[in-house]
């Protein structure tokens, strides 16, 4: 996303609004969790006083994450604020204060790290994701959940049980 120096000098200090897609699919080949990113909204202001030129903007889009339990892709949403201080003159420059080298100011890169920043540590697929992608059998074994567990006797117990219903039917009996 390219801002041009002479637009902003022509707005005699006024801030130039900007609404754009920007595509940045390229961060999903860094080494980091984003599996696919769809091109992002950036909306905001830029307003330019003497050699400096400061950008408040929001980022809105979705990425796609692996679930932390099952690794299946979910989307999520994100919305940043953002706000970056540029300067056109070398004695400026900072760590907050970004030169602009040129006419053109390329937002791209500040885009890019902001989402790249904005990644959770993880995410969960919903309910109805998780079942239907969870593998329920595999070669020697069987998922079998706490409902279904409490239901069924283990087999190791079924003659301690058997023992103990023979103990008390003779109780019963004798009595």
């Amino acid at each position: 996303m390219k801002l041009y120096i002479q637009k902003l000098k022509q707005s005699q200090g006024e801030p130039v609004s900007f609404r754009e897609h920007v595509d940045i699919s390229d961060i999903a080949q860094l080494d980091n969790d984003i599996r696919r990113i769809e091109p992002v909204l950036v909306t905001g202001t830029a307003m330019i006083d003497g050699e400096n030129i400061n950008c408040d903007f929001q980022i809105q889009g979705t990425m796609i994450l692996p679930c932390a339990r099952t690794l299946v892709d979910v989307p999520y949403e994100f919305s940043i604020q953002a706000f970056e201080s540029f300067t056109t003159s070398v004695y400026r420059e900072g760590e907050d204060v970004h030169l602009v080298s040129g006419e053109v100011l390329d937002l791209t890169p500040f885009i890019e790290e902001n989402v790249l920043l904005e990644i959770p540590l993880r995410v969960f697929a919903d309910k109805d994701q998780l079942e239907a992608n969870t593998v329920k059998q595999g070669k020697g074994w069987t998922l079998i959940t706490e409902e279904e567990q409490s239901e069924k006797i283990d087999p190791r117990l079924e003659k301690l049980k058997a023992l103990l219903d023979d103990k008390s039917n003779e109780k019963d009996s004798e009595g």
